[in-house]
């Protein structure tokens, strides 16, 4: 009867409050799933309803199942197949980074054929006929793979890559379902290996999109990719590159991160900094396409270029941020000095540096941070040819306005390194905020450049001094006076005391209004969905919803331990402590007892092998 039976629906097993379910545990091809405490599962069979336990459920049964396609999602021209245990990893929010790197890569082989046209070598090469090999060393389900094989003119070969066995499988079944097998290869290696293995044999372009940092793949992606060839990076490891975790940050990339409100794109010259050092070792530099920082994420779009002697030139384009510990001003030393004398170079050491032992705005301490990259974050002249490129076919890219919003946004954004904002500046002195275009006219008045920074919505970029800056913020005090007194010692009581050095005009400049701001365009998207973001690393688990109730019932955990009870009670707060606890060590409980179960599970099928 067993034999016959089939499941009706396997989520309604997840119904079943308080009992323990199947969950399917093989991590390589061939293995054998092994069933965990499962008390009792509803199936039908000849059109009856029957009971089955542990004991009882049919493995080959379950293994159909964990293959048997569920849900299909299609983005762009591709249509990607996921099976019932969603163990292998599709984010939706990321769809815009997804779209951006295939106009991305369309640019870069359009400019690839032009720069083999102008070539003397070209005579011999038919600049049309280029193709690029790709490799994607984190594929997960491979959509961004076939998104590029279905979209893209002039690829040649595309390598999936990822170490999942479930996620090649999974590949292998999407590549066929979009029937771009004849371009695309599925390959199952660890990423960094797998590059280091193509030194000689380099890819065009190399896409790396990992759950977290990318810092244990730069170095062999900097060696993999071919000369002016193109390399694509995700960051998602915000929370280090950002300041909560300096050191660690210093571990991985290279630089002390700081905690500012201009955090993202310090994020981004981080990132920067530490591929052009991987770089740097072998001989190579690298020039930035695009450097963007949306969501939950930053993404890079650099190229890798083979050159001993313009190396050289990387301490010039690298430097260290001091940062006031309490007015938030920041100025930057670059590592070295580099000279033009005709057609040489003439490289020095650097000085500084450029701050005293205190702030000379408010009298603090500065942190320091860094070495991040200190030259732009953007091509501008690349930039204006996505901008038409997205322009004419908005219909390819499903997030084709946020595209034109963004790539606008960063065609008109300044080079100068980082940004402030401007709420932070008059909360400083306790003033009210000036309007952005009373801001930004200021700056312009004075004959000042100034423009938005796509990673933050209140920021300013400029390149007017910081003593200017906060000559406005005094003058627009004095202008809107507050009653709220400034507490002595405090970084805005310092900067107070001292009167405008210059005069400030706040009316309103004729180009004070950016011009994506004019045509309305999607530039600071709101979030896209309830609990969106990052993700978490694909799981083998037929109910991946019993983990994702778990975790949100330990959401907030801290927040219930510290907060006080909204009504009056008596209790004493070490008891509203261990009550708070209950729930975590409830957890915690279930958590063991649930990994013992699989041991014991693991022990139990050992024995009979």
């Amino acid at each position: 009867m067993i034999a016959k039976t089939q499941v009706k629906n396997v989520l309604l097993l997840n119904s079943f409050a308080g009992r323990r379910f199947v969950k399917c545990l093989s991590s390589f091809a061939g293995c054998r799933p092994r069933i965990e405490a499962m008390s009792c599962a509803e199936a039908t069979g000849n059109g009856g309803t029957v009971q089955m336990n542990a004991n009882q459920f049919p493995l080959d049964l379950v293994a159909r199942i964990d293959k048997t396609p569920q849900t299909s999602v299609t983005e762009g021209k591709a249509e990607v197949l996921f099976p019932s245990s969603h163990d292998v990893f599709y984010n939706p929010v990321q769809e815009f980074n997804r779209d951006m790197s295939v106009a991305v890569i369309q640019e870069f082989i359009a400019t690839r054929r032009e720069e083999l046209a102008n070539e003397k070598t070209a005579q011999n090469v038919d600049p049309q006929a280029y193709k690029v090999s790709i490799l994607e060393a984190l594929a997960a389900s491979g959509l961004r793979s076939i998104r590029y094989a279905l979209e893209i003119d002039g690829v040649g070969k595309i390598l999936a890559n990822d170490y999942s066995t479930q996620a090649v499988e999974s590949m292998k079944a999407n590549i066929e379902h979009n029937k771009v097998g004849h371009i695309v290869v599925p390959n199952r290696d660890e990423a960094a290996l797998l590059m280091h293995m193509h030194k000689t044999d380099r890819f065009d372009v190399i896409d790396l999109d990992p759950y977290g940092s990318p810092a244990p793949f730069l170095d062999a992606a900097v060696q993999a990719v071919q000369d002016r060839g193109l390399l694509l990076v995700t960051c998602t490891d915000m929370a280090i590159l950002c300041g909560n975790s300096s050191e660690t940050c210093r571990a991985k990339y290279g630089a002390v991160s700081l905690k500012s409100k201009c955090c993202h794109e310090m994020a981004l010259r981080i990132i920067l900094q530490s591929i052009e050092s991987h770089a740097n070792r072998y001989g190579r530099y690298t020039v930035p396409l695009l450097a963007i920082s949306v969501d939950f994420y930053v993404r890079v779009f650099v190229r890798v270029y083979t050159g001993p002697a313009i190396v050289k030139r990387s301490t010039s384009k690298l430097g260290m941020v001091y940062q006031c510990s309490g007015c938030e001003s920041f100025s930057l030393q670059p590592l070295g000095r580099c000279t033009e004398k005709g057609n040489s170079f003439k490289f020095s050491p650097a000085v500084g540096p450029p701050v005293g032992l205190t702030c000379s705005h408010c009298g603090h301490k500065h942190h320091i941070g860094g070495p991040v990259w200190i030259n732009p974050l953007h091509d501008v002249n690349f930039v204006q040819r996505l901008i038409r490129r997205v322009t004419e076919s908005p219909e390819l890219y499903g997030t084709s306005k946020r595209m034109l919003g963004i790539l606008h946004m960063l065609d008109e954004e300044l080079e100068v390194p980082l940004y402030f904002l401007l709420d932070r500046l008059a909360s400083t002195v306790r003033v009210s905020t000036p309007s952005m275009l009373n801001f930004r006219s200021a700056l312009l008045n004075a004959g000042h450049r100034v423009s938005l920074s796509h990673a933050c919505k209140n920021s300013i970029k400029t390149d007017a001094p910081m003593d200017f800056v906060w000559d406005i913020i005094r003058t627009w005090k004095l202008q809107n006076p507050s009653k709220r007194p400034l507490e002595e010692g405090s970084p805005g009581e310092y900067i107070m005391r001292t009167e405008p050095s210059s005069p400030v005009n706040f009316s309103i400049h004729p180009d004070a209004n950016p011009s994506s701001r004019e045509q309305q365009m999607l530039r600071y998207q709101v979030n896209p969905e309830p609990c969106w973001g990052p993700k978490a690393r694909a799981k083998t688990s037929l109910w991946a919803d019993r983990e994702v109730e778990k975790s949100r019932r330990l959401q907030g955990k801290r927040k219930l331990k510290e907060a006080p009870s909204d009504e009056a009670s008596d209790e004493p707060s070490s008891a509203k402590l261990s009550a708070a606890g209950d729930t975590s060590h409830q957890a915690q409980q279930e958590e063991t007892t649930e990994h013992s179960n699989v041991i014991e599970s693991e022990k139990q099928d050992a024995s009979k092998t």
